[in-house]
């Protein structure tokens, strides 16, 4: 018979992470104000904080707020709650109010068609594994949106995917106002 114990898993210190880590560290220190524990435990790994931070900030055909939809999403389908908590944050300094990030995480945006099109787009890539409904793509390409657009959807549903998997495989604290729980 095994036994079983549950792992903890820890948010390393910067003394604890690679010097070019300390250096990113500093960076995001810099730029927010603080590290978010989900950066710093990518920092465990001695290239996946710089990689990720580099996906991340990479240009886009998308607008920020439109980022933010994907975001909030995918995150809420993926139940993250972490990513829930942060882009629920950041959905607000984009503009949202919290009446439109509990809709959105629900995969609407019924205040605005372009967007809505895009929730319920990035809605029906992620439950169908990549096969969006072809209501769902032509709803999304009648919004306005391009080929381009398409690519850098999956994207960024892409870098959602990973911190969300690791937030969820790990379970570390939540350092942001944490995101109302919603079915």
């Amino acid at each position: 018979m095994s036994t079983t114990t549950t792992r903890v898993f820890t948010i390393p210190t910067k003394a604890e992470v690679s010097q070019n880590n300390q250096s990113l560290f500093d960076n995001l220190q810099k730029g927010l104000g603080f590290v978010p524990n989900l950066y710093a435990y990518f920092a465990k790994s001695e290239t996946a904080l710089g990689d990720y931070l580099t996906l991340q900030n990479r240009k886009s055909s998308l607008r920020a707020k439109e980022r933010e939809v994907i975001n909030l999403v995918t995150s809420q389908i993926n139940g993250c709650r972490y990513c829930q908590s942060a882009h629920t944050v950041i959905g607000k300094m984009n503009g949202f109010t919290d009446e439109q990030i509990l809709e959105i995480r629900k995969g609407t945006a019924s205040f605005d068609n372009k967007l809505d099109a895009l929730a319920k787009f990035t809605t029906s890539v992620i439950t169908n594994r990549g096969r969006a409904t072809d209501e769902s793509k032509n709803d999304f390409f009648a919004a306005g949106y391009t080929e381009a657009n398409l690519i850098d959807v999956i994207i960024v549903v892409g870098d959602k995917i990973i911190s969300n998997y690791i937030h969820n495989l790990t379970e570390f604290e939540i350092d942001f106002p944490v995101a109302d729980a919603i079915e």
